[in-house]
Formats: C-alpha cells, sequence, structure tokens
C-alpha cells in the first residue's frame, strides 16, 4: 500500500507527502461485498479477498482511508433496499494511487472524494436542477465499493467532475461525511431554508445531527426529536439544545412552544419511518413544508387525511442524493465548524470487523460509524 512520510511545512504545521502506490504483496485485496444470491445464509454482507482492481484510460485507483457506513448500506445488507447498484460504501475518500491515461486533473498522493453517482449535466432533467434524477445518475458507481482497501473510480466519474480533492486541514474522518453532508445541504436548499426558520430535525441519528448543525449554520432555530434518549443525549453533546423526547413528549406541543404556538416553518424527516413523516406533518404551521429525506422502506403506506393535507396548505418535499455543487457546499461547511462535524463520528472499525461496525450502527448506541482500512 500507499504511505506518508513528513515534508517541512510552515511553522506549527504537519505536512505529509505520499510516497506512491505499491503493489500489496498478495494479488487480493479485503473488502465488505454484498452477499451473492443463492449462497448459504441469504441476504447479508462479507468480508472477501476480491482482486486489486485494474484501471482503464480516465480512471483512477484510490486507497481508502475512511467510508461512512450509511443507511442505505444497512437497508441493502438486509434486502431492504434495491433501487441501486447492489454495492457497498459511497461515503469513501481516500488518496489516489493509480492514475490511468488522460485523467490529466490528478496525480499520484491527491487526497480525494470521490462521488459514487455523478450526473450527465446534460439532460432534461439535469437542465431543469433535478440532477439526481438523471437517467444516467445510478449507473455509475466506484468498484467494488467503498468497504475496499482499494477501489477503482470510473471514467465517467472523474470525467464529469465527480471527484474533487480534499482541502488541506480536513482529515479522513470528518471527510467521510462530505457525502451525506452533501445530501442535507441538497434537501435544504430544496426547503429554502431562511435565517429565524423554525426547524423541526425528525430523527437523531447520524444524517439527523448533521441536518441541524447545518440549519444552524443557516441561522434556524432547531429541534430534535427521537424516540432514543441515548441519541437525544449524542445529540446534546453536540450542542444542540432543543431535544425532545417523542415517547415522552407531544412533539408538536414542543415545536409550538419555540414558534410562539405556529408550529415549525420546515420539518426534515431524517428517519426512514412513515410514522415519522406522519408526526412532522402534525408539527409544522399551515403552509409549512415536510422533507421526506429518510428512505421509507419499499411498500410503506401513509395514513394521512388528504382533506386536512389540502386545506393546511403544507408543502411536501422530498430529497435524493447530492451533486458535485453540493458536495463543494457541504466541503464549506464542514471547513467552517470542522470540530462539531468530527464529533458526529462516535465509532471506526477496520473493514475485518465490519460485523461490530454493524453492530453498532443498527443498536443506536452512536452516531456515525467509519470503516478504515
Amino acid at each position: 500500500m500507499g504511505s506518508f512520510v513528513f515534508t517541512e511545512a510552515e511553522p506549527g504545521f504537519i505536512a505529509f507527502a505520499y510516497i506512491g502506490w505499491q503493489p500489496p504483496r498478495c494479488l487480493d485485496l479485503k473488502a465488505v461485498l454484498l452477499r451473492q444470491p443463492g449462497r448459504s445464509g441469504g441476504v447479508g454482507a462479507e468480508v472477501a479477498d476480491v482482486p486489486v482492481p485494474e484501471i482503464a484510460p480516465g480512471e483512477l485507483l484510490v486507497e481508502m482511508m475512511a467510508c461512512g457506513l450509511c443507511g442505505t448500506d444497512v437497508e441493502k445488507i438486509r434486502g431492504e433496499y434495491t433501487a441501486s447498484l447492489p454495492i457497498l460504501g459511497h461515503e469513501a475518500v481516500g488518496v489516489v494511487a493509480q492514475v490511468g491515461e488522460g485523467a490529466l486533473d490528478f496525480r499520484k498522493g491527491d487526497r480525494v472524494f470521490p462521488h459514487h453517482h455523478v450526473p450527465c449535466h446534460q439532460c432534461y432533467y439535469c437542465l431543469h436542477g433535478d440532477e439526481t434524477l438523471c437517467k444516467e445518475y445510478r449507473r455509475s458507481n466506484i468498484h467494488p465499493g467503498g468497504f475496499s482497501e482499494y477501489f477503482r473510480v470510473p471514467a465517467w466519474n472523474v470525467g464529469k467532475g465527480g471527484v474533487l480533492r480534499l482541502p488541506q486541514g480536513i482529515g479522513f474522518a470528518e471527510a467521510s461525511l462530505i457525502e451525506p453532508a452533501a445530501c442535507c445541504v441538497r434537501a435544504l436548499d430544496k426547503c429554502s431554508v431562511g435565517e429565524s426558520d423554525v426547524a423541526l430535525v425528525v430523527g437523531a441519528g447520524p444524517v439527523g445531527v448533521l441536518h441541524a448543525i447545518l440549519l444552524g449554520q443557516r441561522g434556524a432555530r432547531v429541534m430534535v426529536s427521537d424516540v432514543s434518549e441515548g441519541r437525544l443525549r449524542l445529540a446534546e453533546r453536540l450542542g444542540i439544545e432543543n431535544l425532545v423526547d417523542a415517547k415522552a413528549v407531544d412533539v408538536s406541543e414542543g415545536v409550538r412552544k419555540l414558534s410562539e404556538g405556529r408550529g415549525a416553518d420546515i420539518a426534515i424527516v431524517a428517519a426512514g419511518s412513515p410514522q415519522a413523516v406522519k408526526q412532522a406533518a402534525g408539527a409544522v404551521r399551515p403552509g409549512g413544508k415536510v422533507c421526506m429525506f429518510g428512505v421509507p422502506p419499499k411498500g410503506s403506506m401513509m395514513d394521512i387525511d388528504a382533506s386536512e393535507l389540502y386545506n393546511s396548505g403544507l408543502t411536501i418535499v422530498t430529497s435524493y442524493g447530492a451533486t458535485e455543487k453540493d458536495v463543494t457546499s457541504a466541503l464549506d461547511a464542514i471547513g467552517r465548524s470542522r470540530d462539531r462535524f468530527s464529533q458526529v463520528v462516535t465509532h471506526s472499525f477496520p473493514i475485518a470487523r465490519f460485523d461490530e461496525a454493524m453492530g453498532v450502527a443498527t443498536s443506536g448506541s452512536g452516531l456515525k460509524v467509519v470503516i478504515t482500512p
């Protein structure tokens, strides 16, 4: 694998130089893959030995340094999410190990965030601001996935601007938050969040607290609700003040106390439960907005009074994915509040201990779980 050596730096700073990629001593590397259909044990994931990816012209080989474990990864492992390619790990950051012919904007040693999905930027949907609905968007992905010691970035992603260099001062752990933070940025932009808006975030998991931090940066007054007291305590440590235990308190009543009796201007549903959407709809003011951010399980149904929905003037917004514009905004946001973002990462596990990582991620005992080589 590649390695770093100390180099001269400005006073007060430590710099590193990447001395290049060396082929692994064995021909295989460790990666977490979805269990193939028909294998014993049914759906799930397994740590496997796979060949080091060979890159073609225009492609990059990246040495993974950190990759966040996302809720959609968990759903894929459980067989509940099939809307994209069956590849695990998309919140990966790392160091360029090899550069394919023609990928002139990159060199070995570059610290990068490669976006797994990249739109064409030319179709009807892209030109109308719906890039994540582009038919090409979900067709690309890093291979064999972000939970791999090395992964290949397709020429499509490289050529379409889907690989961004990491700014100096942002470490790999907080950089693994770029993709989920970018998705949050897109959602908040679609909802046109304004300064002094009252915002309710339903769900105090990793994306819930990311939304809360980003809302705070935009000047909103933020309240976060959850049924897990442990998650609420973790959010409290991040400086989020207005917290509601949804098992013990009427969330809508709490929001109205914060908003002079009106209700929230916007509610972000950062959980995949249809019940959470209904809870959010009952907590916003007339004319307010509910953003469905968390991915509901396929086949989920919601029991909402359509007449009440109509008369309330409520707007329901859905938001999926992120573009390179959102990634740039996320990078800026992380750079401005690096200490707070870094605290969102509560656990780190090497690839070989992926089962333990899954246990923490699904138990709710932490916030963001990161996989490292």
